[in-house]
């Protein structure tokens, strides 16, 4: 029996592929190992969003060299992102010679067909589609222990901000058919899983290149009245695309949860506009101010981008401002770095790394102020926790999600994981809650 190790690099959506890779390597024969220096085959599913995630494949490679030297017959493979850019593919084979297969995001489902070359003729494959094929339906998963899914429900990006890589490695915008997803759903349920993520690039623009056009919003209630799944979650949300009605379409379904993660990358109108972000600090402020009027509950978090090209302190004082006026529960918070072929790499005006280095710092203490005063909030409060099992804690402790994301660690008996408990939070902690099971 041969045995496969795939490591993963970058986004759900990544980590969701290399679950189809996974499926499509068990169902030719092929079992998960641990062990690099036991494996047939070893595949790299990369990312390029940023340089740390593209340095980290190419030392990883370097690693391999020793372990292909002691097993030529060993197949390393490189696929995901990193090669749809153009112009990696071939900067892979000059500096890595002993890698055997490289393809791209466009045609992840002819793996089997790849490796079946590699074994019979012996020789390197090297595959990358300029353009995506259509939408496969019903390739396997090996999907991770738990109680969470993720489900695609489109590829592609048509937004093309001036920082971002993904519109390029990624291609144009395709949504799934909605039955698609209602049978994938089901099986999951079937399967034991209780809670779904719903994945794309910009959910709310699912459904624009339907024959049959279908929005985000009448997704999410199709979904909630047939899926037999428990919880609905969805990432990512462009604030561009975001309307009251999907607001209005949560506040009222059940198993949609109340968390809104918006990425909103700059405070400023004048980075935003530079970013080509489609939206403005004022339309922004006025989704957060109907969430929050329809969703009282909600939870929101962010991405934040500081050090974009042209960011001066005046720019970076307006997103700090716009931290304090919102309160995000939480922000994913990151230093900007040019990636070769967007516009923004060839900006003017780019920012020392020093003063970006001050300006993160800056933002992540007062994220952190802030996250702990809202984590505060919810002390007294009861919350629905999906129990995903043992706390590392402590012993005798549990957790889980709350609704709005956020963890919640109480003691209990472990039998209850994979059910939903009443907790009421009893002390509140920067990175979870601390909480009381409440008798039923």
């Amino acid at each position: 029996m041969k045995s496969y190790i795939i490591k993963t690099f970058g986004c759900q959506m990544n980590e969701h592929d290399s679950e189809i890779l996974a499926g499509m390597l068990e169902a030719k024969g092929y079992r998960s190992t641990e062990d690099t220096g036991k494996a047939d085959l070893v595949l790299l599913n990369t990312c390029c969003i940023r340089a740390t995630a593209e340095n980290k494949v190419f030392s990883y490679l370097g690693r391999l060299k020793s372990q292909k030297l002691s097993n030529p017959a060993m197949i390393i493979g490189v696929c995901g992102c990193m090669p749809q850019q153009e112009g990696m593919a071939a900067k892979l084979r000059q500096l890595f010679p002993y890698v055997d297969l490289i393809f791209g995001t466009h045609n992840v489902q002819q793996l089997p067909i790849f490796i079946d070359r590699i074994l019979a003729e012996r020789k390197p494959v090297l595959e990358i589609l300029a353009e995506p094929d259509e939408i496969v339906e019903g390739l396997p998963a090996a999907r991770k222990e738990g109680l969470r899914a993720w489900v695609t429900i489109m590829h592609g990006c048509n937004n093309y901000c001036t920082y971002c890589i993904v519109p390029y490695v990624r291609g144009r915008e395709r949504s799934r058919e909605p039955d698609d997803i209602v049978k994938e759903m089901a099986g999951l349920a079937r399967d034991g899983f209780k809670e779904v993520v719903l994945l794309g690039q910009n959910v709310n623009s699912y459904g624009k290149d339907l024959k049959n056009p279908l929005d985000f919003a009448g997704l999410l209630e199709k979904l909630d009245g047939a899926s037999g799944i428990e919880r609905i979650r969805y990432m990512t949300s462009h604030p561009r695309d975001f309307n009251e009605e999907l607001i209005r379409t949560i506040a009222r379904l059940g198993k949609v949860c109340e968390h809104f993660h918006l990425p909103v990358q700059s405070g400023s109108s004048r980075i935003l506009e530079k970013m080509h972000r489609g939206y403005n600090r004022e339309h922004y402020l006025s989704l957060v101010e109907k969430i929050r009027r329809h969703i009282p509950e909600a939870t929101i978090t962010t991405d934040i981008m500081v050090g974009f090209p042209g960011e001066d302190d005046g720019d970076f004082r307006a997103t700090m401002d716009l931290v304090r006026e919102v309160r995000f529960d939480s922000s994913y918070t990151f230093v900007y770095n040019a990636r070769p072929g967007t516009p923004a790499a060839g900006m003017t005006e780019q920012v020392p790394d020093e003063i970006k280095k001050q300006r993160i710092q800056d933002l992540i203490k007062l994220q952190n102020t802030i996250s702990m005063e809202k984590n505060e909030e919810e002390e007294g409060s009861q919350q629905e926790v999906l129990v995903e099992g043992e706390s590392n804690i402590g012993p005798g402790l549990l957790y889980g999600k709350s609704r709005g994301n956020k963890t919640v660690v109480f003691a209990g008996d472990k039998t209850l994981t994979g059910s939903t408990a009443h907790v009421t939070i009893t002390r509140a902690h920067l990175a979870y809650l601390e909480g009381l099971l409440i008798k039923q």
